[in-house]
């Protein structure tokens, strides 16, 4: 890079300084405000190269700097340390959390919580029917020529459907359909059900192969078809916090990119449960979205990610505290779907 220790100190605070006050900073506020050992004069040669070489900038003409999309990257690689949460912090998480009753409930309740302690725009995608498992299905007669499917997954989603059946169904025939796609179903990953919903049909009983072979149809929609991914977002009035300098003076782009769910869920929904990803101002692909940042990460039981969850906000962020907070309401979530 190029620095050494003490241009890379004054990095350090202009950062922190811009994110806590919102206003450019200057030499004179650095030397009164942290334990730089240099002089006024000092600092401000140390500012000079840090804007060469492109991590500060000068909004205007006044004598403060603010850190460019680079000098935050230098600064979340190299010069920051994630901020441990209290105990206090880690407790309501928890205790807003358990009390969900089902998964809208908790996929509701993390996205406010995490709009809250971040003071950010908070998206969470439900979990992906693409990474879950049958974990039962039911075959509910609404009468001898209609039922209703319904799967739930191990992750708690539920999808249902209506199947026509072919001719008039017994019930004692609907009660071994569903104990045969039971059987042959639940514990699988939806996307390897398709050729065990083949064989369902290929080895049902004469009698219940035209019901069978309807269901298959509905079955393969269901399990495999049609993966509709959703999200849930909370905290978009967050974004009017902020000073003249977030956003390139403009919440419109950003807003219109909430809107987009497709957006939203390539944002989040490539996350892995191990890692958390950092995006910011011109590092993001999605045009609206250069003068934001990004904080993402997966969430699921132990190392396998379910969905993704993550904050949206400007590039002058508390990356420490937001990066520590994200993976810890990920944790938790993680256990809650783990345990039930």
């Amino acid at each position: 890079m190029g620095l050494d220790d003490r241009k890379l100190a004054v990095l350090r605070a202009i950062v922190e300084d811009y994110v806590a006050t919102q206003e450019p900073v200057g030499s004179r506020a650095l030397v009164e405000r942290h334990q730089l050992g240099v002089s006024p004069a000092t600092v401000r040669n140390d500012m000079a190269v840090l804007e060469e070489e492109g991590y500060i900038r000068q909004p205007h003409t006044s004598a403060g700097r603010v850190p460019t999309d680079r000098g935050y990257r230098l600064f979340v690689d190299r010069l920051s340390r994630v901020k441990p949460l209290s105990p206090a912090e880690r407790r309501a998480i928890e205790r807003f959390l358990v009390g969900a009753v089902d998964l809208d409930d908790v996929v509701h309740r993390t996205v406010r919580l995490l709009a809250q302690l971040t003071r950010q725009v908070a998206v969470v995608q439900y979990p992906s029917l693409a990474r879950s498992s049958v974990r039962h299905l039911e075959l509910v007669p609404i009468s001898t020529t209609r039922l209703m499917l319904v799967m739930i997954a191990d992750t708690g989603r539920v999808e249902q459907r209506l199947v026509e059946l072919p001719a008039p169904t017994p019930a004692e025939d609907v009660t071994d359909l569903r104990r045969l796609v039971n059987e042959k179903l639940v514990g699988s990953r939806l996307s390897e059900t398709p050729p065990l919903v083949q064989a369902l049909v290929d080895e049902a009983a004469p009698h219940l192969r035209g019901a069978m072979t309807t269901l298959s149809t509905v079955l393969l929609e269901t399990l495999v078809e049609r993966h509709e991914e959703r999200i849930a977002l909370a905290g978009t009035a967050n974004l009017t916090r902020g000073g003249l300098l977030d956003f390139q003076g403009s919440l419109r782009p950003i807003l219109e990119a909430l809107e987009e769910e497709v957006v939203m869920l390539k944002l989040i929904g490539e996350a892995e449960s191990t890692t958390t990803r950092v995006l910011i101002g011109d590092e993001n692909e999605i045009d609206n979205l250069r003068a934001a940042s990004v904080v993402s990460t997966g969430y699921g039981p132990g190392s396998t990610a379910l969905g993704g969850l993550g904050v949206l906000g400007p590039t002058r962020m508390d990356y420490p505290g937001t990066i520590a907070t994200v993976r810890a309401v990920a944790r938790y979530v993680g256990e809650l779907l783990a345990q039930n």
